[in-house]
């Protein structure tokens, strides 16, 4: 069974965010860097550390462990999101948002709303982190979690939470979180 680490203060929560009309655009160089830059700006003003993140085409996964005492994911993921959508929108700005949004100023890079699941437990995590890992495999997206370069998966074999062939699990297969 591996052991997977996360810190033992603050909490852990699992996130989806899906992009607007669920355009395959995540994995795009200027989204990643967007995406890259937005994360590390935020965890300056407002501290997460992320323990496992998968990149899809037109979906994230992500899990974060927030300081000790503090649950205030929304106005990260509402900083995160705005930044990316800034610093995209010349790239991505080609889609007609209703007039709602743009009453609201938003940005047609992300769908409003992202799925959020506190993790109850270590074996809670060790399910969301399999399922991110697997995700791309899931997808027909790669033959092994190995293969997708847009996943926390390497970092979990460097630290030997995984074996490099690993294959996913039942449980990791037969979990739908989308």
């Amino acid at each position: 069974m591996a052991r997977y680490r996360r810190a033992l203060d603050g909490t852990t929560y699992f996130f989806t965010l899906v992009t607007y009309r669920r355009r395959p655009i995540l994995c795009d160089e200027p989204v990643r860097a967007a995406l890259r830059a937005a994360f590390e700006r935020v965890h300056v003003r407002l501290p997460f550390q992320i323990d496992a993140i998968v990149l899809m085409p037109d979906h994230l996964h992500c899990i974060w462990t927030l300081p000790d005492g503090d649950v205030n994911f929304p106005a990260r993921w509402s900083q995160i999101k705005h930044q990316v959508s800034f610093a995209c929108r010349e790239t991505y700005g080609d889609v007609v948002v209703t007039a709602a949004q743009q009453r609201r100023r938003e940005a047609p890079i992300w769908q409003r709303k992202y799925w959020e699941h506190r993790i109850r437990d270590e074996r809670d995590m060790e399910k969301h982190v399999d399922y991110i890992h697997y995700n791309p495999v899931k997808h027909g997206l790669a033959a092994c979690a190995a293969s997708w370069k847009y996943s926390s998966f390497k970092r979990y074999v460097e630290n030997g939470v995984y074996p490099i062939d690993w294959g996913g699990t039942d449980e990791a297969r037969a979990m739908e979180l989308e």
